[in-house]
């Protein structure tokens, strides 16, 4: 998208929005905002954050659509070890080292890993993950996860549904998208049907040698984030789903 308009209009289908809806919630003229749509109007830059705002635009979005507008960027997009991003690299650190002996790790917006506990080391370390590591590269080369994960095509389902509403509650990520096309293709995950099994919740099942270790992740995320990445960092925090998981990392621990 090279211009303001276009921009707008993408975002608005993107949402499903028509024109009547946007600017009732925007409370702006239908007019005004058809002007902004074919760029016979230019927006103010209070008008493009309140679009970006009922749009539920992303930070990083927020700042595009605000650069295409000819205004300067709202939110800071600061390095991880920026000083001013000091007290929540503690926030992170304290949260995934104090969930051992159960594995946690940190990603962003595109599924890189940012950190990862002792446990989660142990765990995805044998398979070739670090920090640094693309979730999203290991993906579209799902022999990689078939190694590792005993109910892969279950949980590669479960991972391309994911990361395709993840994609669109975004308007689009390109590298996700091209991983739902990945995994789309493998004929055994397109052919997968999901059952009445009465689980509260999909068991990931690793395997580790001879044995086998049940978790199950919860997400979490800064509610208050203004910078840019921070905004789309999520923290991943495993449990182990049965008795035998746990004591298995337990024991690790021990």
């Amino acid at each position: 998208m090279h211009d303001f308009p276009t921009a707008l209009r993408t975002w608005r289908h993107t949402r499903r929005l028509s024109q009547l809806d946007l600017a009732c919630e925007a409370d702006v003229s239908p007019r005004h905002l058809a002007f902004l749509e074919t760029g016979r109007s230019r927006p103010s830059r209070g008008m493009v954050v309140r679009l970006a705002q009922v749009l539920g635009l992303p930070r990083g979005d927020q700042n595009g659509l605000l650069t295409l507008a000819g205004f300067a960027p709202q939110f800071p997009s600061l390095p991880l070890d920026d000083a001013e991003m000091g007290q929540v690299r503690q926030a992170m650190g304290w949260m995934i080292d104090r969930h051992a002996p159960y594995p946690a790790l940190i990603l962003d917006r595109l599924w890189r890993i940012v950190a990862l506990n002792g446990p989660a080391q142990r765990l995805f370390g044998p398979a070739g993950f670090a920090e640094g590591s693309s979730l999203l590269a290991a993906l579209a080369t799902p022999d990689v996860f078939a190694a590792l994960i005993e109910n892969w095509v279950e949980v590669g389902h479960h991972t391309l549904l994911r990361l395709k509403a993840e994609s669109a509650r975004a308007g689009g990520i390109a590298e996700l998208d091209r991983t739902v096309a990945a995994l789309a293709a493998n004929p055994a995950i397109a052919a997968f049907q999901p059952g009445t099994t009465g689980r509260a919740v999909l068991p990931t099942i690793y395997r580790l040698g001879t044995q086998r270790l049940a978790l199950f992740s919860t997400y979490a995320q800064f509610g208050s984030a203004e910078e840019v990445g921070l905004s789309d960092m999520k923290i991943e925090l495993m449990f182990p789903a049965d008795a035998a998981a746990t004591a298995v990392l337990i024991g690790q621990a021990g």
